[in-house]
């Protein structure tokens, strides 16, 4: 039999191999593994991942013209004869008011109509919020226009 055979590799580590015995033919082998790694204590400064306070509430910036947001805000609201003091703002989604697929469609057709506009299937499917609305129809004015 054959004496073991030792390998330090960097690190620290150790691996032993050492033939045991023959099983039909074939050295069984087996290996012996310990090893043991110092990292030094270096504080790492990851500017990306430091704690930052979140703000409670944020504002978001829109690409359509208030004037347009405030129409469609009410166009929605009159389309879903939602209460008066029900709050419609360029953020607020069709579905947490209460809009099924229909009533997107029926909201549309009142944007279309008030603006005198022409929305295409695949622009009106996009439409998830009163600004998605509102940026829409300012940018097919301004394509009407031109």
């Amino acid at each position: 039999m054959a004496a073991p055979v030792s390998a330090v590799a960097a690190g620290s580590a150790t691996v032993t191999y050492s033939p045991a015995l023959r099983v039909q033919g074939m050295d069984a082998v087996s290996f012996r593994v310990s090893a043991s790694f110092n990292f030094p204590r270096q504080r790492a400064n990851f500017q990306s991942i430091r704690a930052r306070r979140i703000p409670k509430r944020f504002q978001v910036s829109c690409s359509a013209k208030q004037e347009t947001v405030d129409k469609v805000c009410e166009i929605v609201k009159n389309q879903l004869a939602l209460p008066e003091d029900t709050t419609v703002i360029g953020e607020t989604k069709f579905v947490d008011i209460g809009a099924d697929s229909l009533d997107t469609v029926e909201i549309v057709m009142g944007l279309e109509e008030a603006f005198q506009i022409s929305v295409d299937e695949s622009s009106a499917q996009e439409i998830q919020t009163v600004e998605d609305a509102a940026a829409l129809i300012d940018k097919l004015i301004t394509e009407k226009d031109a």
